[in-house]
């Protein structure tokens, strides 16, 4: 069980490439040389990195004490209408799965799905089948499978879609997107220290304390519209949030080991640095 919880980007960071590093490769010393412990690797667009590559990532990950995850495309759809594209689903998820063993990653993170030309709970069904049958193929790989909470209103996954998903199964954990959750209600969802704990104990109550205290977390401020999320800011942004300081003060002052993954548009390996530095003040509180 971890001590104390991790901080990282998602992707490489524009100071990453202002460095003059060029490959993901160099990631893991990078990130170490900086402080941070924790990185996701984003295949939303498709998975282009070869099995070597992969291979010498989780080695560099693994030398340098950086925890990995791995973020799947977003063109799996669980929740499809169409047959054929749903199942579809289930063999990005297996190639994924092969990825993110060779990253070393503990957990990849799936999409949820769409539920806007149909009704929730159909979308629900399906989602749950796409699973049950993901699961069925798969066995028990030591990976988690993520379900992200999502921030638009036509997506499927607010937090309590993702946790009934989760109660299939224990191979399936919640990655909680607070970004997405404050913007998928137009803002204000996180206010306090308590407004955080809401949902580390929701999920501790349905699902199990260790799930609840080792989550896979993304965080960033997002704007947002009446349909939800419009576009991931940075830390400099004071008009949309959510403010991560009270979530820190909430995992400092109870305990929580979660997994911070920075998605801010460009500045994640900053600000996810300005997390962990919050978090290490709280602790000394």
């Amino acid at each position: 069980m971890r001590e104390k919880a991790l901080f990282g980007p998602g992707g490489n960071s524009e100071s990453f490439y202002a460095a003059g590093k060029k490959s993901t490769k160099e990631a893991p010393a990078f990130l170490a040389s900086i402080g941070l412990d924790a990185y996701e690797f984003e295949a939303g667009n498709g998975l282009t990195a070869g099995e070597a590559t992969l291979a010498e990532i989780g080695e560099q990950a693994a030398l340098y004490g950086i925890s990995m995850s791995y973020h799947t495309p977003y063109f799996i759809s669980l929740s499809g209408i169409e047959s054929e594209k749903r199942l579809k689903s289930i063999v990005y998820i297996k190639q994924s799965l092969r990825a993110a063993a060779l990253l070393g990653a503990h957990t990849v993170v799936v999409h949820t799905g769409s539920a806007a030309k149909i009704t929730r709970e159909e979308a629900m069904r399906l989602a749950a089948d796409t699973l049950y049958k993901t699961l069925e193929e798969v066995g028990d790989t030591g990976i988690s499978i993520g379900l992200e909470t999502m921030g638009k209103v036509n997506q499927l996954g607010t937090l309590d879609e993702v946790i009934r998903l989760c109660e299939m199964d224990a191979r399936l954990v919640p990655v909680v997107d607070f970004g997405h959750m404050n913007a998928r209600e137009c803002g204000g969802v996180f206010k306090t220290a308590d407004d955080y704990r809401r949902v580390f104990d929701a999920i501790g109550t349905r699902l199990s304390d260790s799930v609840a205290r080792n989550l896979h977390c993304h965080f960033s401020k997002i704007e947002w519209t009446g349909a939800g999320e419009k576009k991931h800011l940075t830390f400099a942004d004071t008009v949309y949030g959510p403010d991560f300081e009270p979530l820190m003060e909430a995992i400092a002052h109870d305990g929580l080991t979660p997994t911070l993954i920075s998605e801010s548009a460009g500045t994640q390996t900053e600000d996810a640095y300005m997390m962990k530095k919050c978090y290490e003040e709280d602790l000394k509180k």
